[in-house]
Formats: C-alpha cells, structure tokens, sequence
C-alpha cells in the first residue's frame, strides 16, 4: 500500500457516482479535481467544488496540462452512458471506451500511477453492446501499463436509482448476496477508499470481494 499524498482526479463528477465521490472526498479532505465539460462548468453544482479542470477530454494536450498541473496521482474513470441518451449523441463507443482511452493516454503521458475504473457486473462474460462497452474499457485499463483497479458494482440504488422489489428480495437470498444492490453511498466510498490507498492493485472487485470493501470503508 502507498501511503504517499494522493490527489485525484474525477472524470464524471457531475454523474450520480462522481457526486457522491465529490461530496465525500471534500468532506475528508481529499485533494480531488472535478473534471467537467464546458458546457457543465458554470452548473451550480460545479461552483460548490474548490478543485475544477474544465476541458473537452478529446483534447488530449489540454487534458495533460490539467493533469500535470494539478499533480494528479490517481484517475478515476466514472464515465458511462445509457441507450436513453442515445438521442443526444452519446454511444458506448464515444462515452464509455472513447473516454477511457484518452484518459489512459493523458495518464501515461503525465506519470499517473493508479487507474481506477467503474465498470459493470456481468463485464467479465459480456453479453450485449453495454457490458461489450464495458468489457473494452477494462482491457484498455489492464494494457495501459498502469497499475489498475476496476470496480464492478451490481444494481444502483439511490438518488434516481430505484430496485424492483422483486430483484430486491432476490438478493436477499444466500446464494444472491453478493448481488445485492449498493447504494450510491456505499460505491462512493468504496472508490474514493481505493484511491486513497492505492490498493488493491490489479484486482477486479466484484461480489463478495466488493462487499469486503463495502464492510472496510464502514459504508
């Protein structure tokens, strides 16, 4: 474990997971950079975080300026779509493997040495566009060089994330624990937990490894 002075940086603050990374961290004292888009710096959210790089990440020289400047150790990717915004112009490919690679990039160019992803449960034998998405992301994460952690949460719950009871009560069986849902809280604390320690390295949590986390950050 590294010990050593971490400051992160949160690409998809403004997203329901990087609020409450935002929030917590702030409250802790963790040195952390929002990054926002343009068109999202003048939010009212964005004007509660003291630390903001505001640039387009497909501006790669720009985005290594910010991280430099900053002295960014730690990268967290929360960046993700959903088919519904399709109609806006996100796809998989532009909002959850696109960014990613420019942040793997960015980060090799600037001596980041911690990647932390939030990937998807199910990423591991992926079925579908999303988790093939997902999938993508993870191995530009595990071959960019950089020692990695990739989290791979069940079903949200929290803020606008709502359970169907009958999911719930199925996770409430034995052999479905370890799906049950997590609050938007609990992953928060998780992520941030991870970056501050720089551990565990190369490692997928998912299930119960995930839920050891949970229990450890006392979400």
């Amino acid at each position: 474990m590294n010990m050593s002075p971490r400051h992160l940086f949160v690409a998809g603050a403004t997203g329901a997971t990087g609020r409450n990374v935002m929030r917590q961290a702030i409250a802790r004292g963790v040195p952390a950079t929002a990054h926002l888009r343009p068109k999202s710096a003048s939010s009212e959210l964005a004007r509660e975080w003291p630390h903001k790089a505001v640039v387009e990440l497909t501006h790669e020289d720009a985005l290594v300026e910010q991280l430099r400047g900053a002295g960014v150790t730690t990268v967290l990717q929360l960046i993700g779509t959903m088919r519904k915004r399709f109609g806006s112009g996100d796809t998989y490919e532009t909002s959850d493997i696109g960014t990613t690679r420019h942040l793997v990039d960015a980060a090799k160019r600037t001596g980041v040495d911690h990647l932390v992803l939030l990937s998807s449960v199910g990423a591991g034998r992926p079925v579908g566009a999303y988790l093939k998405a997902k999938a993508e992301a993870e191995r530009l994460v595990r071959e960019s060089g950089i020692p990695w952690t990739i989290v791979r949460p069940p079903a949200f719950e929290g803020e606008y994330h709502h359970i169907h009871p009958v999911l719930r009560a199925l996770t409430k069986l034995p052999p479905l624990r370890s799906m049950r849902p997590i609050h938007l809280d609990q992953l928060a604390a998780v992520l941030l937990r991870v970056s501050e320690r720089r551990a565990p390295l190369n490692q997928v949590l998912e299930g119960d490894t995930l839920w050891a986390e949970v229990a450890a950050a006392g979400a």
